[in-house]
């Protein structure tokens, strides 16, 4: 089928959470014209953040991080078109180009693409054993290295990814150098107090994590054999692992005349400018509810559900504007994070309970009004915090949201 042409009512362009969500929406709200789903992928819809966590410590094999069994998208008549990427977009043909060589025709076209792992931009960058946790064929070849022998990592990138890597890869028995340019881990997404936090967990689990330093080049003849940091100092390693951010996967919608600088943009009910297409997921930069209607794009299993949902119903005649509270998670260790709501702009924390007992929650404020929580260990605080936010709080007494006795269900 690889050079085939292909006509289908709805297609849709990404196969992870996003893609597959808008497929499965489609069908239970009534759809009942044919449905493709083409993915850059050679396996089935699968889930995209145990790669960094549950797949690479072997926790969790293939089958159990599918999205839904093999048979199922045959089962509800939605055919999948993997291996294949889309090259380019005739908007006025509303006709796709792939990468196979193939062009597909449809009525209406979900571009949930996500995004491609920012590359490292130094000398060495492309060596052997240089990986990223994008996809499952990069989470393999991970793999494959540990299994070959591989004990030293050099971790580049101190954010969720970078984070959750050397987690699992100091389960996995590696010695582990976490550099993080900036002066704190998770500078653009938490306070101070979980960068502190999480600093002195991986410290305490033995890795080591080097702040406010940068790297300069990636060393090895073949294959990495280490990392030239800014200092100068030279750091030995069999692998490194590369976690700085991703670039939305929009280049064929820009190109094609879609509006967009950060991603592509999209309405209230994730239409981009271009006719009958629309975008979701990490690509998707949207007015978003919970940041005081700021555009920005959101990387969350959330965000590309919700919205799969919210154009789901728009092509089936429903237009409800996407509204959806954006949270997050993370595993690290024996350690959860939930995140409810964005605390993009707070100027006030709040620490409620005590970080030495592993079980602590951070609540962000702005204006003395909670905007974001995030909660380590504390379910109870997660799910009444999305309460909470849910239905809209005002200001709150700080002191109050510090006793960890006093539920956060009681303060609406």
């Amino acid at each position: 089928m690889a050079s085939t042409n292909q006509h289908a009512d709805v297609v849709i362009v990404g196969t992870g959470h996003g893609g597959a969500q808008a497929a499965i929406a489609l069908r239970q709200h009534g759809h009942e014209g044919s449905i493709l789903m083409i993915g850059r992928d050679d396996a089935p819809p699968y889930e995209r953040p145990p790669l960094s966590k549950e797949y690479l410590a072997g926790d969790k094999g293939f089958e159990r991080i599918m999205i839904r069994p093999e048979k199922f998208w045959a089962e509800k008549e939605i055919a999948l078109r993997l291996g294949a990427a889309v090259t380019a977009i005739d908007p006025h043909a509303h006709r796709l180009t792939l990468s196979d060589g193939g062009q597909v025709t449809y009525r209406k076209l979900i571009w949930s693409g996500g995004g491609d792992p920012r590359r490292l931009p130094v000398p060495g960058a492309v060596l052997p054993g240089v990986f990223y946790v994008r996809d499952k064929s990069d989470a393999d070849a991970m793999m494959r290295a540990l299994e070959a022998g591989a004990k030293r990592a050099v971790v580049i990138g101190g954010g969720y990814i970078g984070l959750e890597a050397a987690a699992v890869l100091r389960k996995l028995g590696c010695e582990v150098v976490l550099v993080e340019m900036l002066d704190r881990l998770l500078a653009r997404v938490a306070g101070e107090e979980l960068s502190t936090f999480y600093a002195e967990e991986h410290r305490r689990q033995g890795v080591d994590v080097r702040l406010s330093t940068g790297v300069h080049s990636v060393l090895g003849e073949g294959k990495v054999t280490g990392v030239r940091l800014d200092t100068g100092e030279e750091v030995p390693c069999d692998m490194v692992v590369v976690g700085i951010g991703i670039v939305p996967a929009v280049a064929p919608l820009i190109a094609a005349g879609a509006a967009g600088s950060n991603g592509v943009d999209v309405d209230f009910c994730c239409r981009t400018t271009l006719d009958d297409v629309y975008a979701i997921g990490d690509c998707a930069a949207h007015a978003n509810a919970f940041a005081d209607n700021a555009v920005i794009r959101l990387e969350s299993v959330q965000n590309a559900h919700d919205m799969a949902n919210t154009v789901a119903k728009a092509i089936m005649g429903e237009k409800e504007p996407y509204h959806a509270l954006p949270w997050f998670w993370s595993n690290q260790y024996d350690l959860k994070l939930q995140t409810a709501g964005l605390s993009l702009g707070f100027d006030q924390t709040v620490l409620r309970g005590d970080p030495a007992s592993r079980k602590f929650t951070v609540v962000y404020l702005k204006g003395g009004v909670p905007i974001a929580f995030d909660c380590v260990g504390t379910m109870k605080d997660y799910v009444q915090a999305r309460k909470l936010l849910e239905n809209g709080c005002g200001r709150i007494d700080p002191a109050q949201l510090a006793d960890p006795e006093v539920a956060l269900k009681d303060l609406l």
